[in-house]
């Protein structure tokens, strides 16, 4: 009889948690969710998806992997996709084509690159090493390419003059091309580096985040119609994400591994710890959503310097950033 009390205390107790989590009169709402790559590297996303932070804000949320910026950013434009998520110089571009529904940025997920470089010798690394070599370096004029060409610039390393840099190869089929030997580096996100280098393929190197300082490198983004015609979707999913946000900043590399691993069925909880312990030290996430305009800044520097963005060209900050859901959040 004891037990039988304990448990009926237990499911009170739960459903009463639930009941808090969400209003009666909220309606649960679909949003389909294009993210541009499936990575550790969103971890609070993952983590905000395990832990009921979106089904707390009455959102069913349908994730779906684009497979590059590019790709995110058309099905947000046709209507295939409510939100996406990719680096904000896909929304550079597409204001800067003069379309008038151009879609705007409403939440910043992670504030570095978060892409290692992966060389096929384990020795001490220097990047005058990548002189004379081909680096694997994804689709140009996309933040991972570019930052990269950044960073090599930074350390003497001048891109197409001391080394070439292959942007040949689609996103998704990179480590694919380097295991099957093209190229002398790539950058590869997690887990795809450890899993690399654990099979004996390649070394990581160095972080290409570390090198490049903070950039606003993949934040949520929504047609300017959807978002005026749900705001309330827009900040009850800018909601979660900050929660997100704040348990991977408060909890263990071991606690998010956990958290995040049905998300990667194929990789063991332990590379996964691994994994989350080297963006943590690089500090890899945004610790709220809000997006700070000198990072904008940086990432059309970077543009610039990548020859993709001329200075005329950048965009103002309130054009294409809101942070009203942001600052917010619950």
């Amino acid at each position: 009889m004891k037990k039988l009390l304990v448990l009926l205390c237990a499911v009170a107790v739960t459903a009463s948690l639930c009941a808090c989590g969400k209003t009666e009169t909220q309606e649960t709402v679909t949003v389909q969710l294009n993210e541009v790559t499936h990575s550790v590297f969103y971890a609070p996303q993952y983590a905000a998806l395990k832990l009921g932070f979106f089904a707390d804000e009455g959102l069913d949320v349908e994730l779906t992997n684009g497979g590059g910026a590019d790709k995110v950013m058309t099905a947000v434009l046709a209507g295939q996709s409510d939100i996406g998520l990719a680096g904000p110089e896909a929304c550079v571009y597409v204001y800067n084509q003069g379309k008038t529904d151009y879609p705007k940025v409403f939440a910043q997920l992670t504030k570095r690159d978060g892409s290692f470089l992966v060389g096929r010798e384990d020795v001490p690394f220097n990047w005058a090493d990548l002189k004379g070599k081909t680096i694997i370096g994804g689709r140009a004029g996309g933040v991972p390419e570019m930052t990269l060409e950044y960073v090599m610039r930074q350390n003497g390393v001048i891109p197409h003059v001391d080394a070439v840099v292959d942007t040949s190869v689609q996103f998704n089929m990179m480590a694919g091309a380097f295991t099957g030997g093209n190229g002398d580096y790539v950058t590869l996100f997690e887990p795809t580096a450890t899993e690399v280098e654990a099979a004996g393929k390649g070394v990581i190197l160095t972080s290409i985040g570390q090198e490049s300082g903070e950039i606003p490198y993949t934040a949520y983004f929504a047609s300017q119609g959807y978002m005026e015609k749900n705001p309330d979707v827009i900040q009850r999913f800018t909601n979660a994400v900050a929660k997100g946000q704040t348990w991977v900043q408060e909890s263990s590399a071991a606690e998010i591994a956990e958290a995040i691993a049905d998300q990667f069925p194929d990789t063991s909880v332990e590379v996964l710890t691994k994994v989350a312990q080297r963006y943590k030290d690089i500090d890899a996430w945004n610790a709220t959503p809000v997006m700070e305009k000198s990072a904008l800044e940086r990432l059309e520097l970077v543009m610039e310097t990548a020859g993709e963005l001329a200075r005329e060209d950048w965009v103002n900050f309130d054009e294409l950033v809101d942070n009203s859901f942001a600052l917010a959040v619950k």
